[in-house]
C-alpha cells in the first residue's frame, strides 16, 4: 500500500476509535451527510453488504474509475481500499478524496514494491509497462497503461505485437491474457490472495454436488482454476453473466461480496461462493472488510483520512490511466 495520506490524520489520532451512538440510524446520517457535504459514496462489490445499500454507485475497478471521473460531488467517499481512493484523487485532483480505514491496503498492490519494480522495468528498457489497476500511484507513474480486468484484453491488443510488454502486477491475469491474446508478456510475480485460495479439488468437489451449477470465475485465479470454469471474467462481468444466462445455479469462483448483487438482481436464482462457506473466510478480502458502515459514517462526518498526493506524482499516474479511459470509450466498455 502507498504511503501517500495526509500526515497526523484524525486516523493515526484515534478517531476510528470513536464510539459511534448504537441508537443512530446510520444510512440516514449519512444519507444527511451526502447533501451536507455534497458528496458521494463509491463502493466495490467487494464491500459489505450494507455498505453497498448505501452507496451511490457501485462497482468495478473500471466502473468506479469512470464515475470518479465523472461525478460533480465535492467530496469522493471510496468505500474500496487504497489503491482505488488514489486512482480516484489523480483523475480529481481539485475534490476530497477520503476513505473509510487507511488499513485498507492489498496483496496484489503491495506485490510490487515501486522500488524493485523500478528497477525490474529498467532491465528491460525496450518493454511497453501494461499495469493493472490493483497497484500503487507509484506503480502506474512507473507505467505506461493502466488497465483492469474489464479491458485488459482491448488494453494489450492495442498494443502493436512486435512492441515487447511487462505485464504488472498480477501473473495470474498475465498468463490468462497471453493465452487469450496470443501475446508473450513478460510477467511480474505478484497475486491476488483471495483469488489464488481457491483449490482445484475444492472447486472438483462442489461441482460433483451441484452439477447443474455453472462455474464462473475471476481471470485473478491460478490457471488449473480458470480450466473449471464455465465463464471467466471481471467482477462486473461475471455479474452481468449471472443475469443474462438461463442456468439459475452458480458457483462464484470471486470475493464473496459480490454476491450481494448477484442475489439482490436474480433473487430467483442460487449462488455457491467457492470454497464453500466454513470457519475459514479466506474467500473475503480481509482488506475489503476493514471498512465497515461505521467507518463510513465517521469517515464523512470528519472529512478524514483524506487522500493527498504530490502534484508531479499524480500527473505521472494519470497519464497511463487516461489512456486506458480512452481505450475504453473507444471500445465502449
Amino acid at each position: 500500500m502507498s504511503d501517500i495520506h495526509t500526515p497526523h490524520t484524525l486516523e493515526e489520532k484515534g478517531y476510528l476509535d470513536i464510539p459511534v451512538d448504537p441508537s443512530l440510524d446510520l444510512f440516514a446520517e449519512i444519507e444527511k451527510l451526502k447533501k451536507e457535504k455534497n458528496a458521494i459514496v463509491l463502493a466495490h462489490y467487494y464491500q459489505e453488504p450494507d455498505i453497498q445499500d448505501v452507496a451511490d454507485y457501485i462497482g468495478d475497478s473500471l466502473g468506479l474509475a469512470q464515475k470518479a471521473q465523472s461525478t460533480e460531488a465535492d467530496m469522493i467517499v471510496f468505500a474500496g481500499v487504497h489503491f482505488m481512493a488514489e486512482t480516484a484523487k489523480i483523475l480529481n485532483p481539485s475534490k476530497k478524496v477520503v476513505l473509510p480505514d487507511l488499513k485498507a491496503g492489498c496483496s496484489l498492490s503491495d506485490s510490487a514494491p515501486p522500488a524493485l519494480f523500478k528497477a525490474f522495468r529498467e532491465k528491460h528498457p525496450d518493454h511497453v509497462v501494461v499495469t493493472y489497476i490493483n497497484c500503487s500511484a507509484e506503480i502506474k507513474a512507473l507505467s505506461d497503461y493502466i488497465c483492469t480486468s474489464s479491458n485488459a484484453q482491448k488494453i494489450v491488443e492495442s498494443i502493436p505485437e512486435e512492441t515487447p510488454i511487462i505485464f504488472a502486477p498480477d501473473k495470474n491475469l498475465g498468463a490468462y491474457l497471453n493465452k487469450k491474446t496470443g501475446r508473450n508478456m513478460l510477467l511480474w510475480n505478484g497475486a491476488c490472495m483471495v483469488h489464488e485460495i481457491f483449490s482445484v479439488e475444492k472447486l472438483q468437489q462442489l461441482k460433483l454436488r451441484h452439477p447443474e451449477a455453472k462455474v464462473i470465475a475471476h481471470p485473478e485465479c491460478e490457471e488449473p482454476v480458470l480450466a473449471l470454469a464455465d465463464f471467466i471474467g471481471s467482477t462486473t462481468g461475471l455479474l452481468k453473466y449471472t443475469q443474462t444466462d438461463p442456468a439459475t445455479s452458480f458457483i462464484v469462483v470471486t470475493e464473496t461480496g459480490i454476491l450481494h448483487q448477484m442475489e439482490k438482481s436474480s433473487p430467483h436464482k442460487t449462488f455457491i461462493p467457492a470454497p464453500p462457506n466454513n470457519a475459514c473466510a479466506c474467500n473475503e478480502c480481509p482488506y475489503m472488510k476493514l471498512n465497515t458502515l461505521e467507518k463510513l459514517y465517521l469517515c464523512m462526518k470528519y472529512e478524514q483520512p483524506e487522500i493527498i498526493m504530490p502534484e508531479p506524482l499524480r500527473l505521472r499516474a494519470k497519464l497511463p490511466i487516461d489512456r486506458m479511459l480512452e481505450i475504453s470509450a473507444r471500445h465502449g466498455l
